[in-house]
């Protein structure tokens, strides 16, 4: 992929953080760029191929950054609250596919596939991690939501909080889940 498609899905990636599927246009896209709106749809012919490749493009960044902090010593819950922590820290105000999920019954087929494979990918490197089914989507679930609430609110300091809990030895791998 050449850079001027890379800056349009960064510019892609940043709005849809911000406003959803639907909170740009191509035309918002190359003034971010600085290109013409018909080299935004050179690259990515509709809105629906670009938001599906912004997403793919993220689950991959996401899905390595997990696996390096596992490869330096985190374990799979303390790797993905890093990961979203990180995000956090450097402006996102969501996570791209929590952001893009709601909206999922609006979504395009493609862009729904790479939404739910996020999901999918989370709850399987928290499974491999050791969790129980139930335990991982509980900690993916928890992480979607303080991000937000943090991102509301304007204070990191939320996530911190809502997410100690993961550090909890019951969100550990073996734990067994309580009875509801």
């Amino acid at each position: 992929m050449n850079e001027t498609a890379e800056a349009i899905m960064d510019a892609a990636e940043r709005r849809i953080r911000a406003g959803g599927y639907g909170g740009f246009s191509f035309r918002d896209l190359a003034a971010d760029v600085g290109v013409k709106s018909a080299s935004v749809h050179y690259h990515f012919p509709t809105k629906d191929m670009l938001v599906a490749a912004v997403a793919r493009r993220y689950n991959d960044r996401v899905v390595a950054a997990v696996e390096q902090e596992i490869a330096t010593g985190a374990d799979a819950v303390e790797a993905w609250r890093k990961v979203f922590r990180d995000a956090l820290a450097k402006g996102a105000h969501m996570c791209l596919c929590g952001s893009l999920g709601a909206t999922a019954g609006d979504l395009a087929p493609d862009v729904a596939t790479e939404v739910r494979r996020f999901f999918d990918l989370g709850v399987d490197s928290l499974m491999a991690g050791g969790l129980p089914r139930a335990r991982a989507m509980q900690a993916l679930a928890l992480l979607e939501g303080a991000i937000l609430m943090a991102s509301v609110q304007g204070d990191s300091a939320i996530f911190d909080a809502a997410t100690a809990v993961l550090a909890d030895p019951a969100m550990r791998p073996g734990a067994a889940i309580a009875p509801s």
